[in-house]
């Protein structure tokens, strides 16, 4: 008998039966509050109606369209109505169907039409397993460690994590981008860097939003020497952080942008979007793929944009993602051992550290695991997994967030007790 690998580690030891909004149901029939979304990934909770609707329709008229040979309705609709809430001038897609692959894509992109060989990328960024994602990702270790030698031409500059150097947010955002300017001195000059490749918040590295002068400073040193800003919302975009996109709280314009997670309530489906005169940069042939632009996600997709949409889910995220972050604060003043809580949305992540200010990984995954036992699922991240994540769907109700604060609330002081 075949079993799963063993280095697939679970972070909860639930077995789903179903799913329906923003619960699980297990196979005793247990109910659990899913505040992981499969990793952001069902925005719009599980099996959405007109999801699930639009999905069956699509499977008994065409399963599979490969987008290089046919075309197929689903994907010109879907591309059509992207089109609608994409950033203004980026108005040609690519579809794929991981996030590694729309992040690859886009450093293919940037590498093809700009004709510079490097890049940099932001401490504690994560972009993906691939080799080369996994080469731009540093978020931790875990995720590059024994597949040396890694790519080369990837660079990295500080994130202004505030938290992690212990200063205010302005003193992070003049930090790293005075070490910017000088990693371009020492490493990669201006005109050998094709891009900067940035997360608008931080997904596994910690739940650590950017802010407006760190992006614009980006957006300066990006139009000044030809640099191409590929802007990741992989995590971060439909909604996900109370805007539409993560990087409308910052007031900065991408070139190129990558999307995925959110994007089909969790069916596979990724992209990258730029301008069709950047697209036509790049090389003929040099973007394809077997099975991206499935007509099945593609359909899922369209019901996902209606129903974010109708429902006026990007409202509902910002109003419960308040909610969550104020009540995830009042959780952590009652105690010590939360250093830190931050967050965009319905992304909100709280840091445990020990009393000497060091990393308390122990107790983070203490509280994560007696959550889950609780019925609360959650997931943790950060370079030392110490902070315990929350990703409610985007329909998650104000009833769902006082249900799960209050989970959060009892196990809190029961694992710093």
């Amino acid at each position: 008998m075949a079993k799963l690998s063993p280095l697939l580690k679970q972070a909860t030891p639930v077995v789903v039966d179903h799913g329906e909004g923003a619960y699980l149901y297990d196979t005793d029939g247990r109910r659990h509050l899913d505040f992981t979304a499969g990793i952001g990934v069902t925005s719009t909770g599980h099996c959405h109606p007109r999801v699930v609707a639009a999905a069956q329709e699509q499977i008994g008229k065409l399963v599979h369209g490969q987008y290089t040979t046919v075309m197929h309705k689903p994907l010109l609709e879907l591309s059509e109505r992207l089109g609608d809430v994409l950033p203004s001038g980026l108005d040609s897609l690519f579809f794929a169907n991981s996030g590694s692959e729309a992040v690859e894509a886009a450093l293919r992109l940037a590498r093809q039409a700009t004709g510079r060989p490097n890049v940099v990328v932001f401490q504690g960024g994560f972009h993906g397993r691939t080799v080369a994602t996994a080469t731009m990702t540093t978020s931790g270790t875990r995720f590059s460690a024994g597949i040396s030698p890694l790519m080369g031409g990837v660079h990295v500059a500080p994130f202004p994590f505030a938290y992690h150097y212990g200063w205010d947010e302005r003193t992070a955002t003049e930090f790293a981008l005075r070490e910017l300017d000088y990693l371009f001195a020492t490493v990669t000059a201006p005109n050998e860097t094709a891009a900067f490749i940035i997360e608008p918040m931080l997904g596994e590295g910690g739940y650590v939003p950017a802010n407006s002068e760190f992006m614009a400073g980006l957006r300066r040193r990006a139009d000044e020497h030809g640099i191409l800003l590929v802007i990741d919302e992989i995590q971060t975009g439909f909604g996900r952080t109370g805007r539409f996109w993560g990087h409308d709280h910052f007031d900065v314009r991408p070139d190129v942008m990558t999307i995925a997670k959110g994007l089909a309530s969790g069916f596979p489906l990724s992209g990258i979007a730029a301008s069709e005169e950047l697209m036509a940069k790049a090389f003929p042939g040099s973007q394809g793929g077997t099975y991206g632009g499935n007509a099945v996600s593609c359909a899922a997709a369209v019901a996902t944009l209606d129903v974010i949409n109708d429902e006026n889910l990007v409202e509902n995220a910002a109003a419960r993602g308040k909610q969550l972050l104020d009540g995830a604060r009042a959780v952590a003043d009652k105690t010590s051992a939360i250093g830190d809580v931050r967050g965009l949305g319905l992304l909100v992540g709280s840091e445990f550290t020990a009393a000497d200010g060091t990393p308390d990984n122990a107790t983070a995954q203490a509280a994560q695991k007696l959550a889950a036992e609780r019925g609360l699922l959650m997931l943790t991240c950060g370079a030392y997994m110490n902070v315990v994540r929350m990703i409610p769907p985007l329909v998650v109700t104000a009833e769902q967030i006082d249900e799960a604060l209050e989970i959060w609330s009892g196990v809190v002081a029961d694992v710093t007790a």
